[in-house]
């Protein structure tokens, strides 16, 4: 309904016809018509409601209707002020909606057949949805065929879940069905397992009496091999309700039994205990040096599954020591190296399609380029251009497709990093031709100015740098005389770096990127001589580094960035075999 056929019901009137029309309308003039509403009762015209409606149509032309007395038509079910704004849009193409009246609006509209009215309230509502209305939204969808605000409101909570099971007063109202559907999708947004379990306790301690009985159903659909050891034992297999009801004990059974196997068995995507959700954001690594020349090989890290999956990618050419960013639903690759040029190129490439086009050039050619993304733009810091290291920076703007030189940095570097923190621009470390570099300095573009901040504990070429939990962390390196494990964080606050937990390997020109709350490296030289597939990530509130799966390629100059929210992550996420059960179709791509 939301998208109507019948787009021929709504003739467009021009502003003049429609301003005539109503003043004739309220000036009760030339009407033929009476709408009477909770006994209230509005004049209007019988051709301008038939040229919204088919329900007004059938009402006025029906042959086997009764006689109307002083053609009046009540309209039952329909209160008084919700007709009076929908007769005001039949005449004015206006739609007064608040969030008081769009929900009896959209009612009204629909059962009165206005299309254009339903579509007003749809946009109204899909444009604000939040973690306290998503619930209602979705529900009220359930009762009128609003495929796409429906697809809309279950897209957003699948995604903002664990807050919604939090925070939302609407969430404890859900059905058992409902929630169990929920549950049972893979798409469901939970970084760790446990919070879905605390959401289920949530909904049960709402109507503990009425709710128990269906607990153990719904536990079924919690993925609790994935849970920490510890939290399912303390928390899940000792839970009063889950010991109570017996028919708990084969899927706490069986958790056990996987929970013993230990972490090597517990990737096991047909079960569904041990099922990994797909990821909400995955982390691409791309391009870069491997087996003595660049590649164009980009891989997609699934953290949920722990694996890095190929990801296969039309037009796009090897190339390393360049940057990427991502800027809205699209990543950019900038500048580079192929092995023999180097480049002032730009790539942008779209992870819906899963294709690279041109974008602008920039002004100079940029081997071991710095990037960072700042305002919905892309800035390119230093590099080298094949014949010196430069100090130059420029800014790219997607809207008009052109890049714009700005202030220089206080001196040339090349195979530096650089990060954004709170509206700065952050540039760390490098090589300046003749030495590694200990320095740091920072961009406003508000004053398109730099300035120098606190050295480094020592230098660093080949650096990462990235903003984590507010503060600016430079990883690895090489010094000058070797590849470097040690880690250390900048507090803007304080002009101050401090010591952080050493990485678990030494390496140099690797990717470093932050998802779901963890920093991430990956690939890198680490001075032996060789390239390295090895990942690891660090949880600062364990302060602690581990490893992960190694990448498929072996290789270091490349670049990392994180893709969030894409509607094909499936394609991006290691595979998920259909289970015996369908996915429900509230879960279907928006078309």
């Amino acid at each position: 309904m939301d998208e109507p056929q019948e787009v021929g019901l709504e003739r467009a009137m021009s502003a003049t016809t429609c301003d005539v029309f109503n003043e004739l309308r309220l000036g009760g003039q030339l009407c033929d018509a009476v709408i009477e509403a909770e006994g209230r009762r509005f004049n209007a015209h019988k051709n301008i409601l038939c040229g919204c409606s088919p329900y007004f149509r059938a009402l006025f032309t029906s042959a086997g209707a009764p006689p109307r007395p002083a053609g009046v038509y009540p309209i039952p079910g329909v209160a008084a002020d919700t007709m009076q704004l929908l007769l005001e849009y039949a005449y004015t193409r206006r739609l007064a909606v608040s969030a008081d009246t769009v929900e009896a609006l959209l009612v009204a509209a629909d059962y009165l057949s206005v299309p254009g009215a339903v579509r007003a309230c749809c946009r109204y509502l899909g444009a604000r949805l939040s973690v306290a209305n998503v619930v209602g939204v979705w529900r009220l969808t359930a009762h009128y065929p609003l495929p796409r605000l429906r697809r809309r409101a279950y897209g957003f909570l699948l995604r903002c879940f664990e807050e919604v099971a939090r925070a939302s007063e609407e969430f404890p109202e859900l059905a058992p069905g409902e929630l169990e559907r929920l549950l049972g999708e893979d798409g469901l947004n939970a970084a760790r397992e446990e919070a879905v379990f605390e959401a289920l306790l949530r909904w049960v301690s709402h109507d503990e009496e009425g709710r128990r009985g269906h607990l153990a159903q719904l536990l079924l659909k919690v993925r609790m091999g994935l849970m920490d050891a510890g939290y399912f034992w303390s928390r899940v297999e000792k839970h009063p309700l889950v010991r109570r009801d017996g028919r708990c004990r084969p899927a706490v059974t069986e958790v056990l039994r996987v929970l013993r196997g230990g972490p090597p068995a517990r990737l096991d995507v047909l079960n569904p205990l041990t099922r990994p959700r797909l990821p909400h954001a995955v982390l691409l690594a791309v391009g870069g040096w491997s087996g003595g020349a660049p590649t164009s090989s980009v891989e997609s890290y699934d953290a949920r599954a722990n694996r890095w999956v190929g990801v296969t990618v039309e037009g796009e050419e090897p190339r390393a020591y360049h940057g990427a960013v991502v800027l809205g639903d699209a990543l950019y690759l900038v500048g580079g190296f192929d092995g023999v040029r180097c480049f002032n190129s730009v790539r942008r490439f779209d992870p819906a399609a899963r294709r690279w086009c041109p974008a602008a050039p920039m002004h100079a050619r940029r081997c071991y380029v710095s990037v960072a993304a700042l305002d919905g733009c892309v800035y390119a810091m230093g590099g080298f251009d094949g014949h010196q290291r430069l100090s130059s920076l420029e800014r790219y703007r997607p809207h008009g497709n052109q890049w714009t030189p700005l202030a220089a940095m206080s001196e040339a570097r090349s195979d530096a990093s650089a990060a954004t923190l709170h509206g700065k621009v952050y540039i760390c470390g490098g090589f300046n031709g003749s030495a590694c570099l200990q320095s740091a300095e920072c961009y406003d573009p508000r004053a398109d100015q730099w300035t120098l901040i606190a050295p480094m504990g020592g230098p660093r070429s080949g650096v990462g740098v990235t903003a984590y939990r507010d503060q600016v962390y430079a990883l690895g390196g090489f010094n000058g005389a070797a590849r470097l494990r040690s880690v250390e964080a900048y507090s803007p606050e304080n002009n101050a770096w401090r010591a952080v937990p050493s990485m678990l390997n030494a390496r140099s020109n690797f990717g470093v990127e932050v998802l779901e709350g963890r920093l991430y490296v990956a690939g890198g030289y680490n001075g032996r001589p060789s390239t390295t597939c090895h990942a690891e990530r660090y949880d600062d509130t364990t302060e602690a580094w581990s490893t992960v799966r190694d990448m498929a390629v072996y290789r270091s100059a490349l670049s990392c960035c994180v893709v969030t929210g894409l509607a094909n992550v499936a394609e991006y996420a290691f595979p998920r075999p259909p289970l015996a059960r369908p996915g429900h179709p509230d879960a279907r791509k928006d078309d």
